[in-house]
Parts: C-alpha cells; structure tokens; sequence
C-alpha cells in the first residue's frame, strides 16, 4: 500500500487513542479544523484525541470513479484509509473529501465506514447549500460536516442506526434529518460507545 501514500507527509506514529482525520484532496482548512476540534472535544471525555494529519492526492481512487455516474464509490476508500490507520497505529482514520460518493443501490452517500477496517470517509459535497441552488453557508456546512463525522465515527467504533432523531446516529434519507438531529449522541447510544470503547467509569 506504500504507493497510495505518495505526496503524503507522515506524522510521527499517534497511538491508539488518537482518531487521525484526513483529506482527500482539497478541503478548506476552517472547515478541517472545526470538524477535528469537535470530535477532540467530544472523544476526550473516554481519553480520545484528535489530529488532522494532512491531505492524501486523489488519484490513487480513481478506481473509484464511476464515469457514467460522475460519482466515486465509497467502500474503495476504506481499505486505504485503514492502512494509513495501521501505519500510524491509530484508532480510526476518518477521511473527509469534496468528491460525490455513491454506493450500490443508493443515488449517493453522505458518508460510509467500517467498523473492521477502523476507517470511515465523508463527502462534503451534498452537504453544501450551493449544490442545491442555494446561497452558500459556511456555519451551516460545519454542523452538517460534524454530524457526519460524528455519525460515520460512531459506525467504526460499534454503533448502529439509532431511532432517535436527535441523535446523531439516527439515519440520514436528506439533508432534513441531517439538519434535525444534532451533533452527539444520545444517552443510550454514548452508552454502548463507552462500552465498546472500553471506558471504565
């Protein structure tokens, strides 16, 4: 996997308690920042942090790419992700990227992870006000960025699909249930992720 790496800058290696964030291509650096000051805030109460660890080139997932959609498809970027995982020995990586993902059967996903792989990626790019026409809102982007990449990291760490609306795990059909719900989890699923973490009160 040494290759997929090029152009990469490799950190020293974090330890797993660090949830190691990442872009794929290009992402505004506010925009990286609020989403890994969030999760660092939130993840320390069970002894987490969070890093940004730099940008990963896009074309080492032009496998990905679907022609015919103009869409890439979303489960051949974790593997690499749990690489780079590996290699740090963190405990997760999350990827966050501009290109538009789709998965079999779906029109398109806001995010996807594997609890296995310790890897999860979420796009940004139908979460923008201007995809759908609409005025650009920089504040309202970050919380929708943040919820995604609360909700795909709860994936990796063991939860499922919560029934709650106001929780973050609940599932996502459009950008109204991702407005709706907020930002973490709700008491019954942050209980499950203390478990699965192995936080021992």
């Amino acid at each position: 996997m040494r290759e997929r790496f090029i152009g990469f800058s490799f950190p020293p290696v974090f330890g797993d308690s660090m949830i190691v964030v990442v872009s794929i291509g290009p992402v505004e650096w506010w925009l990286v920042d609020g989403i890994v000051a969030f999760v660092r805030d939130y993840y320390s109460r069970f002894g987490i942090s969070a890093e940004f660890s730099g940008e990963l080139p896009v074309e080492p997932f032009s496998v990905a790419f679907n022609p015919s959609r103009g869409q890439y498809l979303g489960r051949v970027f974790l593997p690499t992700l749990s690489a780079l995982r590996k290699r740090l020995n963190a405990k997760a990586v999350l990827g966050i990227t501009e290109l538009d993902l789709y998965e079999e059967g779906l029109n398109f996903i806001f995010g996807l992870a594997n609890p296995s792989l310790g890897s999860a990626v979420v796009s940004l790019h139908r979460l923008r006000n201007e995809f759908y026409g609409l005025q650009p809102d920089e504040e309202l982007l970050l919380e929708r960025a943040i919820k995604e990449a609360m909700h795909e990291l709860g994936h990796v760490f063991g939860l499922s699909h919560c029934p709650d609306r106001r929780c973050v795990m609940h599932f996502s059909n459009s950008l109204l249930d991702t407005d709706f719900k907020g930002p973490t989890y709700c008491p019954r699923c942050e209980e499950k992720l203390r478990k699965n973490l192995g936080v021992i009160e």
